[in-house]
């Protein structure tokens, strides 16, 4: 039995006009977008604000609840100025690994193009937050701390943070389809069942990991002017 593996959707091209390819990374993220904002758009046009409510508005408040109380414990700071971004990455990589179990379908997040360009929001989100939270100054004297002599390192670990981001949510996704694809060829009938349920749930565990990194990168960079303001109320007090 010949069974054909793909590393990474970025192999599989659907249409090539010179050297603008059309591949699956890009059908697959387009879909999962699609599935996301219409998803989104039918759930939320009849909300109800009675005691009687749909079980998707129900389904669609658990999940935001429960998000909410994750940014909030791994911030201790109110949720509501970051569960938009962290929410909607948890979200897509999520349910691009639920789609999985689709025929033909491959994760985008199994690119590394894609894991790349998600941690490139990261890295991007992160100062942002901050300056919003801390003010320009403030946000840029964390680099200096403990000591001036700190700086190269620090930029150094925003860079390789964010590579890091991007390389584990690519090698633990593309690993898990070329398992499946491999013991489809040595015992093509229980085994690769039970490693698929496996693999959709390291899938979800990837996305809640992925999503909770980004939540600590943000909640140290916006709780730095608290944590001195906290010092400074010790010593006064003191």
């Amino acid at each position: 039995m010949n069974v054909e593996v793909n590393l990474t959707p970025d192999s599989m091209v659907f249409w090539q006009w010179g050297f603008v390819k059309l591949n699956a990374t890009i059908v697959f993220t387009w879909a999962v977008m699609l599935i996301l904002v219409i998803g989104s758009f039918l759930i939320t046009r009849n909300l109800s604000t009675g005691q009687k409510i749909s079980r998707w508005q129900n389904m669609l408040e658990t999940i935001v609840s429960a998000i909410r109380k994750q940014i909030a414990d791994m911030t201790q700071q109110k949720a509501d100025p970051y569960i938009a971004f962290l929410g909607t990455l948890f979200l897509f990589i999520s349910v691009s690994n639920l789609l999985a179990v689709v025929p033909y379908f491959e994760s985008p997040a199994g690119s590394l193009t894609t894991a790349a360009a998600l941690a490139v929001c990261v890295f991007f989100a992160v100062p942002i937050f901050g300056i919003l939270k801390q003010g320009l100054p403030g946000y840029l004297k964390q680099y200096i701390e403990p000591s001036p002599m700190m700086l190269p390192f620090n930029i150094i670990g925003e860079f390789s943070r964010t590579l890091a981001l991007a390389v584990r949510l690519f090698g633990n996704v593309m690993s898990g389809s070329l398992i499946i694809g491999v013991l489809l060829a040595l015992a093509p009938l229980f085994v690769p069942v039970i490693l698929q349920v496996l693999e959709l749930l390291i899938g979800q565990i990837q996305a809640y990991i992925f999503a909770a990194l980004a939540t600590i990168y943000i909640a140290s960079a916006t709780r730095a002017r608290q944590q001195r303001e906290e010092k400074i109320k010790q010593r006064g007090e003191a």
